[in-house]
């Protein structure tokens, strides 16, 4: 019998810190920023830690929870 499958689009988009902590880009920063300074610019490439259900990272990732 097969087993669940690591989702790799979302594990590609995500770093798991030693403690355990989920580190990723917010949605939507890659839009409308001629206006913006460099500097903000550049701010917002920075990975940030969010938050996920046991269940949701379950569901993505079965073999590191």
């Amino acid at each position: 019998m097969k087993g669940f499958k690591t989702n790799k689009s979302f594990t590609k988009r995500i770093k798991i810190t030693r403690k355990g902590k989920i580190l990723g880009r917010k949605s939507g920063l890659d839009h409308f920023n001629a206006k913006q300074p460099r500097r903000k610019q550049l701010r917002q490439k920075n990975l940030r830690p969010f938050q996920m259900d046991q269940k949701d990272i379950g569901r993505f990732m079965p073999h590191n929870h």
